[in-house]
């Protein structure tokens, strides 16, 4: 279920986005709120987005109830209620905000999206790609990984905001210092930490090559590390390691593309940078044989490791700019979450590894 609760969080966050403004509808009670409806423009991008958001929701729920014995029709049924009872909920909430409007036709296609989402996981069941998954991941993972399976499906999101520097995810402090400050302003007694925040600037000088090289090789060492922690060991970790390799190379230049379009999607590869993934690729492959205990470990320094690193260095030049095309475009709020997934990554990955370490 880790996956189907971080999707629900992800459509809450893309639902009620940008959490800003929130007012009672004048004149308005309880009752005039739940009824929805329909819409007098239609907007082919919303109507795609709408339907498709809710069928991973569909899926999962609808895999995660067979996983655990529910009858087929039972766990289809599930999912089919728990999406349409959260859109419903997505669009009552959204009277609250003044940027947002909710609509029947929403509903509907959420809704039909969950459905959608239930009838591949028939479909799914029927053909035997569930039970051929769940003996791939009975072969590839310990049990009760669950968590780090989500935080690896969950990494290449967190790879498509701009970062300091290739891979460099965990980049929180300005944002934090910022926050910080706006919210000890009207303090008296906090005044000197406020400003001691606000003398304390950002870096402002690019990292040395050696440093940024030694970052880009943690930034992929970390998730095949965590990777490690909860698979088995042995020969199968190369394909975890490939696989880590390629989707670092995807999501980055697809970040590229969003950013500053197409023809630049190669430019943040060079030589150096090459060179280090190169090299983070072959320290993982010496590990195929760690036990998952000391990979986790191992995670723990590297990731440590990354978040010092992308602290030392300064904000992605052309922040403002990726920033400001992200929000004038359909992309509005999808570069919330991906933000927030390139601040938190690291950290939920820490949290994950330090309560799987303490653990018997």
């Amino acid at each position: 279920m880790p996956l189907a609760a971080a999707w629900v969080a992800l459509i809450v966050y893309a639902s009620l986005f940008p959490f800003d403004g929130w007012r009672w509808p004048p004149g308005k009670a309880v009752a005039d709120l739940l009824p929805l409806v329909w819409p007098r423009y239609f907007i082919p991008f919303d109507i795609t987005s709408n339907l498709l958001a809710y069928a991973p929701l569909g899926l999962l729920v609808c895999v995660a109830r067979l996983r655990h014995g529910a009858g087929l029709a039972a766990a289809m049924l599930t999912a089919l209620v728990l999406g349409g009872a959260l859109s419903y909920a997505m669009e009552v909430a959204q009277h609250l905000l003044p940027q947002r409007v909710p609509s029947l036709l929403d509903w509907l296609l959420n809704t039909g999206g969950a459905a959608l989402g239930a009838l591949l996981a028939a479909l799914c069941q029927w053909t035997g790609l569930l039970r051929w998954w769940h003996d791939a991941r009975e072969r590839w993972l310990e049990r009760g990984n669950g968590g780090a399976l989500a935080l690896l499906v969950l990494w290449p999101v967190a790879l498509l905001f701009p970062k300091p520097v290739p891979l460099g995810v965990g980049q929180v402090g300005e944002p934090l210092r910022v926050g910080l400050i706006d919210v000890l302003a009207d303090v008296p007694w906090a005044e000197p930490l406020a400003q001691w925040l606000a003398a304390a600037a950002p870096a402002d000088q690019a990292l040395a090559p050696a440093a940024e090289g030694l970052a880009v090789v943690l930034g992929l060492l970390s998730p095949c590390l965590l990777a490690f922690a909860a698979a088995r060991p042995g020969w199968r970790r190369v394909g975890l390691v490939a696989g880590a390799l390629a989707v670092a190379v995807a999501a980055t230049s697809l970040s590229t593309v969003l950013n500053f379009g197409p023809q630049h999607a190669l430019a943040w590869r060079t030589p150096a940078i090459e060179r280090a993934l190169g090299v983070a690729a072959v320290l993982a492959l010496g590990g195929l044989w760690l036990g998952p205990r000391l990979a986790g470990a191992l995670a723990l320094v590297a990731l440590t490791g990354l978040v010092v690193l992308v602290h030392m260095a300064p904000t992605d030049p052309y922040f403002a700019e990726s920033l400001q095309g992200w929000e004038q475009g359909q992309f509005v709020r999808f570069h919330g979450l991906a933000q927030w997934f390139g601040w938190l990554w690291p950290y939920a990955a820490i949290g994950w590894l330090l309560a799987r370490l303490g653990s018997r």
